[in-house]
């Protein structure tokens, strides 16, 4: 999870055979009649960041959901994305705690496919970072992601399993590869809507809207 405190720190698959192909992302392509449809341009980004950078290459992004959530005020102290994985340890669909066995409901799209992840951005407070720092927050969140993509967390050794032992190293290590993925020349369609804050896109489009993708519950089988 990335976040900020008073000092304003970060904290906190399927091979691509078999994927659909990318569609183009354009501003105006996310734009509707409604506004803009942010979580379709977020889904672009990662779809393309993930076929780019060798980091990221072992996820599937069409078993992430992509998600939005309002936050409740315009500060910036606060978390400004997410991911949840939508499955226990090593990718097991059960979980055994105090004698009882526990499962999580599943998410599926619009096909019936069940995802294995939810990536949630948080606004306006993430779209008003500035452009590197929204980079660096998206391939944070999915960093994340177990290097097996089975719906479980990458998990480093010691207490600090999701960060390694060093908040700063891990943060840097993000930054690097979210420099890494411009340098290589994506589209740069793909990513002009991040130059804006929130208000200026909002007023460009007359609304900002997306997917909202309910977190699931867990509930006792036995």
């Amino acid at each position: 999870m990335q976040r900020a405190n008073r000092e304003n720190k970060g904290s906190g698959g399927g091979p691509s055979e078999g994927r659909p192909a990318r569609t183009s992302s354009t501003m105006s392509g996310h734009s509707t009649k409604s506004g803009f449809d942010f979580t379709a341009a977020i889904r672009d980004i990662v779809f393309d960041m993930t076929e780019r950078l060798p980091a990221l290459s072992h996820i599937d992004p069409t078993r992430v959901a992509f998600s939005f959530a309002q936050t409740r005020s315009n500060s910036q102290y606060g978390t400004y994305a997410s991911l949840t994985p939508l499955r226990f340890e090593n990718g097991s669909k059960v979980k055994k705690k105090s004698g009882r066995k526990w499962a999580v409901q599943p998410v599926r799209d619009e096909q019936g496919r069940e995802m294995l992840y939810i990536l949630t951005v948080y606004l306006p407070r993430f779209q008003n970072l500035t452009f590197n720092q929204k980079l660096t927050t998206i391939v944070h969140e999915l960093f994340h992601i177990s290097p097996h993509c089975d719906g479980d967390l990458r998990r480093f050794g010691g207490r600090c399993y999701a960060h390694t032992g060093s908040q700063k190293k891990y943060d840097a290590a993000m930054a690097h590869h979210a420099a890494q993925w411009l340098a290589m020349d994506p589209p740069a369609e793909l990513y002009s809507f991040l130059e804006l804050d929130f208000s200026t896109l909002a007023a460009a489009y007359g609304r900002v809207h997306g997917t909202k993708v309910a977190a699931p519950k867990s509930f006792a089988i036995g």
